[in-house]
């Protein structure tokens, strides 16, 4: 396979969204052995955390508390490692970075079941953060080295739709191995470390480089179009808050600020999850006719009018606040997607070539800091000043907004 034959995929129609298109969309980066890592991921992701969780305390017994801790600095020092994956890629990787942020989650899971301790659990979230943080940087590279222009935006939104789906159904598969005991628990830790290798493998076979530029051209480039880029990731840590809003700043509204049963915040949840799931690839396509820019700061604005509706609702109390919360997630969940769907985009259609890595690297050291303190920061002032929190968070990212409009390049 190619690097020329993969960007010679036939044009993209905008007005066809069957199954077969969205399956084309899949394998137009790297064909059905690229595909499958996908598949991979996105199961994979909706068992980390649960997993990961559950196996420290149901299997090895250990401490709740110190299996969080573990976790986190798996976390972390998967942050630390993003910038380096983007030199990697600046170097002319492509496919053999993606291959091992999938042989690393995999070993982070055969890790686990060597595990008896609480160390050796630590070194397996180690592996499983550095794996997964780095994903989406690799996986950005490759498809922005294999695709071109629109196909390029809707190659990524359908693995964002799939990443959705495999999360729900890793979710599931989590919460079905609990019900089986510590054995199901340990099969399915194998299984996972056995099929993110094998996934590995078939990534690895691909071995696609980016075309080196001599040095000297690559160096008068450099500078400038990566400061600006860097401003316009500064400004993406705002729109980062978005996805903990859901997770942690909505079921606090709802249970602590409105006294409504927890079930409400599920029902969100699963609701956010369809919608992002069955929007996600139409929307992009829709809006193929945009710059990527003006939707990006849509998004920021969507998102912002959205933190000030929840703000209002909570005014309400009871159900009537709760049927509120409900409704505005509706247009809290399209700014998501407007969000998603725009900013790797965007990111990739003006970083230049030999750029790439680092800037993608950028983008997603960024959205992990804003997730990373996103939880901390959501559940402090909500709790200590909930009047004061949502039009904060709206301001910031009303303002974020603002600085994309001006910061980012016109895509």
């Amino acid at each position: 396979m190619t690097l020329i034959q993969q960007k010679s995929a036939p044009p993209l129609d905008t007005d066809d969204h069957r199954p077969p298109a969205l399956l084309r969309l899949l394998t137009a980066a790297g064909g059905p052995r690229y595909a499958t890592a996908l598949v991979v991921d996105a199961i994979g992701g909706g068992l980390l955390r649960p997993f990961m969780l559950l196996y420290g305390v149901g299997v090895l017994h250990l401490d709740a508390g110190a299996v969080g801790l573990a976790l986190s600095a798996g976390m972390v020092a998967g942050l630390l490692g993003v910038p380096l994956t983007g030199r990697w890629i600046d170097r002319g990787a492509r496919t053999l970075p993606a291959a091992v942020s999938l042989a690393l989650r995999g070993a982070g899971a055969l890790t686990l079941l060597a595990a008896g301790s609480l160390p050796l659990f630590t070194v397996a979230s180690v592996l499983f953060g550095i794996g997964s943080q780095s994903w989406p940087t690799t996986h950005g590279a490759v498809v922005a080295t294999l695709t071109e222009g629109r196909l390029r935006d809707a190659a990524l939104a359908a693995g964002r739709s799939l990443r959705n789906a495999g999360m729900g159904a890793g979710a599931l598969l989590a919460t079905v191995a609990v019900a089986g005991g510590t054995d199901a628990l340990r099969v399915l830790a194998g299984v996972t470390g056995a099929t993110c290798l094998v996934s590995a493998l078939l990534v690895a076979s691909l071995r696609v480089r980016a075309p080196q530029r001599p040095a000297a051209e690559a160096a008068s480039e450099s500078g400038e179009p990566l400061e600006r880029l860097g401003l316009l990731s500064l400004a993406n840590i705002p729109y980062a808050f978005c996805f903990d809003v859901l997770e942690v700043a909505l079921p606090a509204l709802l249970v602590l600020q409105l006294h409504v049963s927890a079930a409400w915040s599920s029902g969100i949840f699963v609701g956010n999850t369809v919608l992002v799931i069955a929007l996600q690839l139409p929307l992009v396509l829709r809006l193929a006719k945009h710059p990527r820019r003006s939707v990006l700061t849509a998004a920021g604005a969507v998102l912002a009018a959205s933190y000030l509706g929840f703000w209002a609702a909570g005014s309400l109390g009871g159900v009537p606040g709760a049927v509120a919360v409900a409704l505005v997630a509706v247009p809290y969940t399209l700014g998501e997607i407007l969000y998603t769907g725009s900013g790797t985009a965007l990111i990739a259609a003006t970083a230049p070539p030999h750029l790439l890595g680092r800037a993608l690297a950028r983008w997603e050291f960024s959205s992990g800091i804003g997730r990373a303190a996103a939880p901390a920061a959501l559940t402090a002032v909500l709790t200590a000043a909930p009047d004061l929190g949502w039009p904060a968070l709206a301001l910031a990212t009303g303002l974020a907004a603002l600085a994309v409009r001006r910061l980012a390049p016109q895509a």
